[in-house]
């Protein structure tokens, strides 16, 4: 049987949605299928692999750079494709996911591009998955607007010249995606959420004088970044698009891909843009790789670990030489304050720390950084504009000053603060508080005027789990065990029935959030992904 004649990915309990045709066409599917039977055998070998990396990591507790590939790192020849005219100034992105009203407030956001997310801050129900896919199609197509219901306020697209750039971020490979099956096996997320996108927008791009552009998130090794290249070419032909249309930013927010960047970089050459620092989801990988390693590699509360952290700051100034030297663009982390309508003081002091932290990034080399909310944009652009006034961008800065060792990444005892129990109390809030957003759909939720996505749920779990394991002692004098973050889960899950009320509690799914943290949290079987779990709780 030729590939032609196979059957499509398969819709399975899929409820049926508005427009949903418009998305899941046939030739939409087969294309998704086809992506499935080449790729997905090699995406299975490398989640192994995975694994396998994770057993060397907790025998020896160390990492290096890969000796078989210093060739690649020692040749000065090689460059990235040069960037195309939409993504040659970056130097404020904003992110969030693919809800109407997020499409057109990000596009129009004043941010020269918007992360369109699918992965960490989308949970994924069917109905984000595929009518985010339908908004990002009327957005292309100029057939998009919001009226909010409840407070009649209407949005409507600028001229496109004011539009952000669209930079598509599909989910990990880990995840599948539990509604489309072929040969009755489930499709990776990542290559449902790729293949739907760039089948029915690649060449309306090209026509709008843009392109294809992803985002590649939860990468672990150049050989991932080989998969994703082999599956950009494949697409482009299948299409009938020019080689080197796609372009990818890739993620370096797992702690074994920073000993990689170039070669990660290298393998994705012809389609690469830039790489971006990561901050929390790189923490909840140096957490889960080193978890079980001893006394040394336990961090403090999260909010501790600042940029400024000795081995944050050899992982940054890394990247920014990385890229520069090989051309692609260096993007900064994530500023995920959520200003407050009623608190002027909470601002005052939350736009202080964000310039520092903006002005901090465009100093050290990088061309760009993320925003979490419309509000920010202007404080970041005000930082970059500083350093790069009208430069697109500062790869001319080759920051050759940078000499990073191997074990300076994972120097995590370099830091002088230790975990607090208001740390393990913020962990509990943060974690229910989310996973309850999650299992209603929302992947974006703003607790304790922050932006929170899956990232920072992961590393909430992970500090519980590590501190529990780790047997650590806070300074009020108690111990961390499984008992005390359950009697602290409880208080936090009575405290938020008094204070949202009987009836909005028994509406929620707090009591479910408040088992899952727990599970993933304390189970001596450490779960890999918090969202594997949560997936088989999402309903939708």
């Amino acid at each position: 049987m030729s590939a032609s004649a196979l059957p499509p990915a398969a819709l399975v309990d899929a409820e049926p949605l508005p427009r949903q045709e418009e998305v899941l066409t046939g030739a939409a599917l087969a294309f998704v299928a086809e992506l499935h039977r080449r790729f997905t055998p090699r995406r299975d070998d490398l989640l192994a692999r995975r694994a396998e990396r994770r057993a060397e990591i907790a025998r020896t507790s160390r990492l290096d750079f890969l000796p078989k590939t210093a060739a690649i790192r020692a040749d000065d020849s090689w460059t990235v494709a040069p960037a195309p005219r939409a993504l040659e100034d970056r130097r404020v992105e904003i992110t969030g996911p693919t809800d109407r009203k997020m499409t057109v407030n990000a596009l129009n956001s004043g941010a020269r591009v918007w992360l369109a997310d699918f992965e960490d801050a989308s949970a994924p129900t069917w109905e984000n998955v595929v009518l985010g896919q339908l908004n990002l199609i009327d957005a292309y197509t100029r057939a998009i607007d919001f009226t909010d219901p409840d407070t009649g306020k209407s949005y409507a697209l600028r001229p496109d010249e004011e539009l952000a750039t669209v930079v598509m971020r599909p989910r990990g490979w880990h995840l599948n995606e539990r509604h489309l099956e072929v040969d009755g096996r489930q499709v990776p997320g990542a290559l449902a959420d790729f293949g739907l996108y760039f089948f029915h927008n690649a060449r309306r791009l090209l026509d709008l004088g843009k392109g294809p552009y992803f985002y590649l998130p939860k990468t672990e090794s150049h050989l991932e970044a080989r998969l994703w290249n082999d599956v950009f070419v494949f697409a482009q032909d299948y299409v009938g698009i020019p080689q080197g249309t796609v372009r990818a930013t890739v993620l370096i927010e797992t702690i074994t891909a920073a000993y990689e960047m170039e070669e990660i970089l290298y393998e994705l050459r012809d389609h690469a843009s830039g790489l971006n620092a990561g901050r929390w989801d790189y923490l909840f990988s140096l957490i889960k790789n080193f978890r079980d390693a001893g006394p040394r590699f336990v961090l403090p509360d999260r909010n501790a670990v600042t940029m400024t952290a000795p081995f944050m700051r050899a992982y940054t100034e890394l990247l920014v030489r990385t890229c520069h030297k090989r051309g692609a663009h260096a993007i900064g982390g994530m500023a995920a304050f959520i200003p407050s309508r009623r608190d002027e003081e909470v601002n005052r002091v939350a736009f202080e720390k964000v310039k520092a932290d903006k002005d901090r990034e465009a100093h050290d080399g990088f061309d760009g950084s993320w925003v979490a909310h419309p509000d920010l944009v202007p404080l970041a652009m005000a930082s970059f504009d500083q350093v790069l006034g009208d430069r697109p961008h500062q790869k001319d800065r080759l920051r050759e000053d940078v000499d990073v060792k191997a074990a300076d990444l994972i120097a995590v005892d370099s830091l002088r603060a230790r975990p607090t129990y208001a740390g393990l109390v913020n962990a509990v809030q943060v974690g229910i508080r989310y996973i309850e957003a999650w299992l209603r759909g929302l992947g974006a939720v703003a607790i304790f005027h922050l932006m929170e996505d899956a990232a920072t749920a992961e590393i909430s779990r992970s500090q519980i789990w590590q501190w529990v394991d780790a047997g650590v002692e806070f300074e009020n004098g108690e111990k961390a065990t499984a008992e005390l973050a359950r009697r602290v889960a409880a208080e936090e899950l009575a405290g938020i029935r008094a204070e949202i009320g009987a009836e909005a509690f028994a509406a929620g799914h707090w009591q479910q959030a408040h088992d899952l943290l727990l599970k993933v949290a304390l189970d001596e079987d450490y779960a890999e992904f918090l969202t594997l779990p949560a997936y088989e709780r999402l309903t939708g």
